[in-house]
């Protein structure tokens, strides 16, 4: 694997899949003695979750209660 004139690298698609690698996943390199560590930020993972609820938030398109959503998810009628 090569580093691009940009100093780029591409974490191949099983490494990637198998830790959960998704397309703009934060991380951190640290380097220890003459090697380098690629870690998930824990930084992301607190306020990942707050990112899915901003860019989901005003997207449904049908307006239902709490109690109606539960009845449905639970098969009730």
């Amino acid at each position: 694997m090569r580093i691009s004139t940009k100093g780029q690298v591409t974490i191949p698609h099983d490494i990637r899949q198998k830790l959960g690698l998704l397309p703009n996943t934060e991380v951190e390199f640290r380097v220890i003695g003459d090697a380098v560590q690629i870690v998930k930020s824990r930084h992301q993972e607190k306020n990942r979750g707050r990112g899915l609820i901003t860019r989901m938030r005003g997207k449904a398109t049908i307006r239902m209660t709490t109690d109606e959503i539960m009845a449905l998810t639970r098969g009730e009628e």
